[in-house]
């Protein structure tokens, strides 16, 4: 696997990364950021500059936490309707089974323990949360397979320019 490029971090991001060394802290950390509400989807760098992150901008963040500790940067896209939100996940293992990492308000839509067997289990754990006031359920599908950031070059951890090319790839 590429090695995460630390030489690249800035001090300040260095000392970030180096405290974010579990999922829980990684998911904790997330939680304290607002919502990006701009039609952006902007680098890890500029979302930690910023201060805030949206659901696909806060799953790059972890998974460059994860990534700057030796796991792989993967993603997981939850696609709905058209009158409801996708949702984008970062995935991690531990002992052999699936957690998730994600940002949000919605609370049912975050953390998830590492107890799931596959990705497809996984992403059904989201399945119920998805849900119009009419109670019409708009869960879709989800990538049958991790999306890895590996192949997308630094540009989604330190890039300045907007990331439309990494929403539409997933």
């Amino acid at each position: 696997m590429k090695r995460f490029p630390k030489h690249l971090l800035t001090p300040l991001e260095k000392k970030l990364f180096v405290g974010l060394n579990s999922p829980e802290k990684i998911q904790d950390f997330l939680n304290t950021l607002p919502n990006n509400i701009d039609d952006t989807v902007q680098s890890v760098r500029t979302s930690l500059r910023e201060g805030k992150a949206h659901c696909l901008e806060g799953a790059l963040i972890a998974a460059a936490a994860m990534w700057f500790h030796g796991a792989a940067p993967l993603l997981i896209d939850l696609r709905t309707t058209a009158n409801d939100s996708d949702h984008v996940i970062a995935i991690f293992s531990r002992r052999g089974r699936l957690g998730a990492l994600s940002s949000t308000h919605h609370a049912v839509l975050r953390y998830r323990d590492p107890v799931y067997k596959n990705v497809r289990e996984l992403a059904m754990s989201f399945f119920h949360e998805y849900f119009l006031d009419s109670g019409k359920k708009t869960m879709l599908s989800f990538s049958k397979k991790p999306f890895s950031l590996l192949d997308h070059g630094d540009e989604w951890l330190l890039g300045d320019e907007n990331l439309y090319e990494i929403g539409a790839a997933l």
